[in-house]
């Protein structure tokens, strides 16, 4: 019975690579992206080119009723939700003061709110079933917090937090939850770092170099596989750098 796998945020980076690594004959995929129809169509192309069944939803899961459309989209084609990746998110760079309230409301919207909205709708279809498996994409800073990313780690360490506490709650009806805590990984999101801050950067990591979307990817499909036994974990893929 093929499994469906809803990923949100997958127009681009690490959402992008984790739907193709994910696409063949035995997946039903729903990708999701709030604006770029153009990059999801061609996401969506290379999923189907490779066996899978694939809608796309365009459309902000930090928005409750857009989340209740996408999963009622996805009952409809496929009839169950059996696997969600939470990898809808942004990254604000700044100090502190010189954030405003819509930079902190608009952040929160996009990587927590979209976290609960996702998770309420695809739970109520999991429980029913025993079974189900949600993997949040999350990040070191969530751990550890970072300097000039305040709002992005407290949003990070909230994932973290809800991943470890609703994987206890669901766990006696065998629902798997777990978060990948990403290092530095070579996405647009560190679009903002010269070529030399990278450089500088590698060289704190043991690893000596960014982490790949391809080997969050590998991640995400290795725990999709995983007995359901390792639950509640938030793991580490960092090259060894914190």
């Amino acid at each position: 019975m093929k499994k469906t796998i809803v990923i949100t945020g997958a127009s681009r980076g690490i959402g992008r690579a984790v739907a193709i690594e994910l696409a063949g004959k035995d997946t039903n995929i729903v990708i999701n992206c709030a604006k770029n129809v153009d990059k999801l169509n061609e996401v969506k192309s290379i999923i189907e080119e490779k066996g899978s069944a694939c809608e796309t939803f365009i459309g902000d899961m930090g928005n409750y009723n857009d989340a209740q459309k996408m999963f009622d989209m996805c009952l409809q084609h496929f009839g169950q939700t059996d696997v969600l990746i939470n990898n809808a998110g942004i990254s604000i760079v700044g100090l502190f003061q010189d954030m405003s309230r819509d930079d902190w409301r608009n952040i929160c919207s996009s990587n927590i709110d979209s976290v609960f909205n996702c998770c309420h709708f695809a739970v109520r279809d999991m429980i029913k079933r025993h079974c189900g498996k949600i993997i949040n994409i999350s990040s070191v800073w969530g751990l550890y917090g970072a300097s000039c990313e305040v709002a992005y780690s407290a949003t990070k360490g909230a994932v973290n937090a809800f991943t470890r506490a609703l994987a206890k709650e669901l766990a006696p009806s065998q629902i798997q939850i777990n978060a990948i805590a990403c290092g530095a990984i070579d996405t647009d999101m560190n679009g903002h770092l010269s070529d030399d801050d990278k450089a500088a950067l590698s060289q704190e990591i043991p690893a000596g170099r960014f982490g790949t979307t391809q080997e969050v990817a590998q991640l995400v499909n290795s725990l999709i596989n995983m007995n359901n036994y390792l639950t509640g974990q938030i793991i580490t893929l960092d090259g060894g750098w914190i």
